[in-house]
């Protein structure tokens, strides 16, 4: 499964993994938490929460070389 991150009113973003294929017409995304947390998150299906990257691209010195670039995934790194 995927791994996503969804807005957080404490911490900006977290990450969560998808437990549960996602089928187009979805209100809900299943995830869980780091945490353990399970989570029905609501979803719109024309903005779908950004995909987090592959843990061997933390750190990374160089943002273009992430798979996906955008808030989160700048802030994370």
């Amino acid at each position: 499964y995927n791994r996503v991150w969804i807005p957080d009113n404490e911490e900006v973003w977290q990450s969560a993994e998808i437990t549960k294929n996602y089928k187009a017409g979805d209100h809900f995304l299943h995830v869980q938490l780091e945490d353990g947390t399970e989570l029905n998150y609501p979803v719109d299906p024309v903005a779908l929460p950004p995909l987090r990257n592959p843990d061997i691209l933390v750190g990374e010195n160089d943002l273009t070389a992430l798979s996906y670039l955008h808030e989160p995934a700048v802030l994370h790194n």
